[in-house]
């Protein structure tokens, strides 16, 4: 096939829509439902990501997309039993790949809610039964087993997006887009990011353990297909955070700081235990532990809300009990799709505790930069490379 017409563009009055192959046959095919643009943009773009995660890491890989940007991507590691309480899969025999997209899921839920999902591998019934249970628009892989579509199939009522793709497809090195009328044309940004990229500390720091470097490269694989200016937090094989889209740097590092300290804060034994009513649905709990955990939670949440959500009326958690919490993070790794021009992005990720970035480097001010590091002992490697995506 070399064309595959959609119902729409972006929006409904975007019509006609179309993706297609000037040269060759399309790499996709729809095995049930009918996705649309937005779809096949998260999509392919998803689909990069969770595929250069396997080559540089030999990991199976996991993406939950959002409006053409990663709400979480991962790694398949096991989950201990705090992780499986926090992501709804308690109880679940989990594959590997299926750990990968309960912790991409996992990374910010509400964010999630009804994404996009990209897998490295042929996705099997374990990942399935997961997918099930979450609201979602669509998936992507390079194939399923026969009991993982049916699966799948029924979802929706018969309608969820099912669409695989071809894992040989290599596309042309140029690539061409239209805005308002006039073409643009670029290289393909096919450049492999590896741990050489790591080589270049500059800080008086100059260890990154095995654990870090792995995180770090995560954090540059998905700022590779993240709308700029982008940030990315992540610890033990997953993002915890990502800022994205932002005109900001430093907007990019407390967006992606503040869902990474919400992620933190879903560990905390008060979070965990909850008392929710049994009718209460996952995306329904989701909510209500984002705002158990804000600080106005008293103010948004009345008593008839309460019983509608909760068995008996929670404790509060106190701004002073979330700083305890925070306080004794460490281990996060960061990235940045560009240089940080103050020391401030480093002043606030240090309070998500970060202890190793990764970024381009190249600022007038990268001295001060540097010197900020030092000050908390915070290992910093300049990789050299810019990673904007538009």
């Amino acid at each position: 096939m070399t064309e595959l017409e959609l119902k729409y563009g972006c929006n409904p009055n975007q019509k006609p829509a179309r993706i297609f192959m000037e040269e060759g046959e399309l790499p996709v095919t729809v095995l049930n439902g009918k996705p649309g643009y937005i779809n096949f943009l998260d999509a392919l773009n998803s689909w990069q990501l969770v595929k250069e995660l396997k080559e540089a890491t030999g990991l199976p890989a996991a993406a939950s997309f959002k409006h053409v940007s990663p709400a979480g991507a991962a790694l398949g590691l096991p989950l201990d039993e705090t992780l499986e309480k926090m992501y709804h899969v308690e109880g679940m025999q989990l594959s590997p790949l299926a750990c990968a997209y309960a912790r991409a899921r996992g990374a910010d839920r509400m964010s999630s809610f009804g994404d996009w999902i990209a897998l490295s591998d042929v996705c099997d019934e374990s990942t399935a039964l997961i997918v099930k249970k979450e609201v979602s628009d669509g998936i992507i892989a390079p194939g399923y087993t026969p009991e993982a579509l049916a699966i799948l199939k029924a979802k929706r009522k018969g309608g969820y997006n099912v669409v695989q793709i071809d894992p040989s497809y290599v596309p042309a090195p140029i690539e061409r887009k239209q805005v308002y009328g006039v073409t643009f044309e670029q290289g393909r940004n096919d450049l492999k990011i590896g741990e050489d990229m790591l080589e270049n500390l500059v800080t008086e720091n100059k260890t990154l353990t095995a654990e870090q470097k792995r995180d770090l490269l995560l954090c540059l694989i998905t700022l590779k297909y993240t709308q700029s200016n982008s940030v990315c937090y992540a610890q033990g094989g997953q993002v915890i955070g990502v800022g994205a889209g932002q005109q900001s740097r430093i907007h990019c590092t407390r967006l992606a700081g503040n869902k990474a300290d919400i992620w933190q804060l879903r560990h905390h034994p008060k979070v965990l235990n909850l008392p929710f009513r049994d009718d209460v649905s996952r995306p329904n709990r989701d909510n209500a532990i984002d705002v158990y955990i804000s600080d106005d939670c008293e103010d948004v949440l009345g008593d008839d809300v309460w019983a509608d959500t909760f068995t008996t009326r929670p404790e509060p958690l106190t701004a002073a009990e979330k700083k305890e919490w925070l306080s004794k993070v460490s281990g996060v790794v960061l990235g940045s799709d560009a240089f940080f021009p103050f020391g401030d992005n480093i002043e606030r990720a240090r309070r998500s505790g970060v202890t190793a970035i990764v970024q381009p480097g190249g600022s007038i001010r990268d001295d001060q930069v540097i010197d900020t590091c030092n000050k908390y002992g915070i290992a910093m490697a300049f990789c050299g490379l810019r990673l904007f995506h538009h």
